[in-house]
């Protein structure tokens, strides 16, 4: 199955590239105004430094590791009684689809759903019982959202945008993985372009239906930089409450439908996770 999808890609990439020797680059961008030029006119999405245009399909398998020596558990999310924090050690393996289509100059919609293996040591210190290390293999987070663009970039005013996401219920109480009911999530954005770069900042509230509380949600502070037609960086810090992390990124545009994205998480705060790289490609129709 692997390599039967590692050939459509190729083949993709190839059929793509026929006939276009003399082809430079996907960000073809220096025809827009300069708080453009990095970006392009599409709707933000949820993927780092990606825009999406009306109409435009876009298609990103990605893999992500996951590394943390002193990861936060309670034991009675794990199916015992004690309702305490603990820290553990959790790594994961997680492979991701991500769906994305721009319906409208103004509207988009996206899904994306994970495969996910994780592994915990509980702490030395926790009493009740739980195995010295559980593992659970499935269904991770499955998720949704729509993204409606308020006003475009001017001038005198950066451009607004808001996004409503839910997480479908794909877990039993007491799992390592997954959801076990649903969580909704809306969220507002403001870009604004420079000629140094783009910057970005959002922010999100959140309902946990399991919980039956709402709380602050999501907080980023993103940056984005197109070097030249086929090379974009990214940095940025994102978290929750005191789960935050710095991620930076790197984007080759290898092919005017086919980016290479790779970045890493690196967790600022100690309830972050230390460490998680992601790589992936991204295909566009």
């Amino acid at each position: 199955m692997k390599l039967a999808i590692l050939g459509i890609v190729a083949a993709f990439l190839w059929a793509g590239t026929c006939g276009a020797a003399d082809w430079h680059g996907h960000l073809e961008t220096e025809q827009l105004s300069p708080n453009l030029r990095d970006r392009g006119e599409g709707l933000p999405t949820s993927m780092f430094g990606i825009y999406i245009q009306k109409g435009q399909f876009m298609f990103y398998p990605f893999f992500e590791y996951y590394r943390n020596h002193d990861q936060e558990y309670s034991p009675n999310e794990l199916g015992k009684s004690l309702d305490q924090d603990f820290r553990g050690e959790y790594s994961a393996y997680e492979g991701l689809i991500f769906l994305g289509y721009g319906i409208t100059e103004w509207l988009s919609v996206e899904m994306e759903a994970a495969y996910i293996q994780a592994k915990l040591k509980p702490s030395s210190e926790d009493p009740t019982g739980l195995p010295s290390e559980i593992e659970e293999t499935g269904i991770g987070d499955v998720e949704g959202q729509i993204r409606w663009r308020w006003a475009k970039e001017t001038a005198s005013r950066p451009e607004f945008f808001s996004y409503f996401e839910t997480v479908f219920p794909t877990a039993d109480e007491g799992s390592l993985i997954g959801t076990t009911d649903f969580e909704f999530k809306l969220g507002v954005g403001i870009v604004r372009g420079y000629s140094w770069g783009t910057m970005t900042a959002r922010g999100a509230v959140e309902y946990d239906l399991a919980e039956d509380a709402g709380a602050l949600g999501e907080l980023a502070i993103e940056y984005l930089r197109r070097i030249n037609d086929q090379w974009r960086i990214f940095a940025g810090f994102e978290g929750t409450q005191d789960e935050v992390e710095m991620i930076p990124e790197v984007q080759w545009h290898m092919h005017r439908n086919a980016c290479l994205k790779a970045n890493s998480a690196f967790g600022v705060t100690s309830k972050a996770a230390d460490w998680a790289p992601e790589i992936g490609l991204l295909l566009t129709f």
